[in-house]
């Protein structure tokens, strides 16, 4: 299994909404490493590792957050620093 990571930059109503613990939830379903932290612009950035599969299906679910948030944008590129074991909020 080859393993990726990307990183996501989320836009709209993402803090404040459990959007960083959610996220944790889906990312460790899913078996994937990384974390999610709040930026000073008022963005969540995600960046997680595993298979594309997995990394895919995490993307899909950022689309739509948890159900107190407002996803109006999802940003993905690829990420070549490392990661940390399991998923941490920052």
């Amino acid at each position: 299994m080859d393993e990726m990571v990307a990183r996501f930059l989320i836009s709209g109503r993402v803090q404040g909404v459990y959007f960083r613990g959610s996220t944790r939830e889906q990312a460790l379903a899913l078996g994937l490493d990384g974390q999610a932290r709040n930026l000073t612009d008022g963005r969540v950035e995600v960046v997680a590792a595993g298979s594309p599969e997995a990394l895919a299906q995490l993307e899909q679910w950022l689309h739509e957050g948890p159900p107190a948030a407002r996803v109006d944008e999802v940003q993905r590129e690829d990420w070549a620093d490392e990661v940390p074991a399991g998923f941490a909020i920052a």
